[in-house]
Parts: structure tokens; C-alpha cells; sequence
């Protein structure tokens, strides 16, 4: 599979990482297909993407896809985000392979999510992800699904030695490379 320079370079040197601990707003999307995820975080100044990070677990063209959108993005209103399409992020690129065309829509439909989540916010409303989010907060082991708190990290039931994924916060057996929550085996940009 050969790859554009363009992509090859914001894979290899990504824009933007990272997380806005006091953002304004927050998407998030997956493919369930892939297992790709990718996480965006504004700050919204005068209606406009004041500044952007993201996060992505995925391959190589996912992480291009949300660097270059985050570069699309930054400095825009709100509505010009809004606008951003994946094949605007496919030409940016300079092309993906036709089986990686996929991974332009999580950044593209991320931001969307983090633009409609900062909406939101504005009129007091929470979105119903927001809402799953925080219903979910619940743990449970991996192994043997009962309850735990979010302070416990061993199962009483089953006797394992649990740790919080690092990508998704979900406990996961300790000794498990693999999160059975997310599929995580390290913490990617």
C-alpha cells in the first residue's frame, strides 16, 4: 500500500496531539469495523476553533486523517468546521488508498461531534453520548463481569489483579496486553 508524502509526514510527525483539559467541546468516534477511534478536543473563541487536539488509536492513515483536519480546522468558525468534509480530507493528503479512504471520515465526523457537543453546551443541553458516557461510568471486571467501584482494582469474585486502560479507563486484567474493552495494546497518538 503506498501512501502520499502528505501522509507519510503527518503520520510521522502528527499536528496537534494531544488533549484541552478545559475544552469546550468533545468528539469522539470509532469504527467498529477497524477498531480505529479518534478524539477531538476545541476551544471555541468568538465562534471560531481557537485551538485543537486530538487523540487517535489507529493506523497510519487515521492519524493523518485527524492531523491534517485538525490543521483544516484550526482557526475556522464553527460553521466552516462544520463543513469539512472526508474527501476535502482525502485531497488534502494528496489521496488515501481505497481501503483506507474510511479512516478520512473519523476526523472529519470527530470534529463534527466536538463542534455539536460545544452547541450543545451553549444551550444547556447535554447530547445523549454525553449522557451514555456518564451512565457507563459503572466498572466491571472483564473476567467474570461483576460490579467494582472505580477505586477497586481486584476482583473480589474472580481473585485478578486489575489495571485501568489507559486508552479507555475500562479495568482490564493486569496482566492482559490486549484491553478486552477498546482492543488498546498501547497508548498510540
Amino acid at each position: 500500500m503506498k501512501y502520499s508524502d502528505e501522509v507519510m509526514d503527518h503520520f510521522q510527525n502528527p499536528r496537534n496531539v494531544g488533549v484541552i483539559k478545559d475544552s469546550d467541546g468533545v468528539g469522539k468516534i470509532g469504527n467498529p469495523v477497524c477498531g480505529d477511534t479518534t478524539t477531538f478536543y476545541i476551544k471555541v473563541k468568538d465562534d471560531k476553533i481557537h485551538d485543537i487536539k486530538f487523540q487517535t488509536l489507529g493506523c497510519g492513515a487515521a492519524i493523518a486523517s485527524a492531523s491534517i483536519v485538525s490543521e483544516l480546522a484550526k482557526g475556522k468558525t464553527l460553521d466552516e468546521a462544520m463543513s469539512i468534509t472526508s474527501s476535502q480530507v482525502v485531497e488534502a493528503l494528496g489521496g488515501l488508498p481505497e481501503k483506507k479512504v474510511h479512516c478520512s471520515n473519523l476526523g472529519a465526523d470527530a470534529l463534527h461531534k466536538a463542534v455539536e457537543n460545544f452547541r450543545a453546551k451553549q444551550k444547556g443541553e447535554e447530547r445523549e453520548a454525553d449522557k451514555k458516557m456518564i451512565e457507563e461510568k459503572e466498572f466491571m471486571c472483564p473476567k467474570c463481569d461483576d460490579s467494582l467501584s472505580e477505586s477497586e482494582l481486584f476482583c473480589r469474585r474472580c481473585h485478578i489483579e486489575l489495571a485501568c486502560c489507559p486508552e479507555c479507563g475500562k479495568p482490564k486484567k493486569k496482566a492482559d496486553e490486549e484491553c478486552p474493552h477498546c482492543g488498546a495494546t498501547k497508548v498510540r497518538v
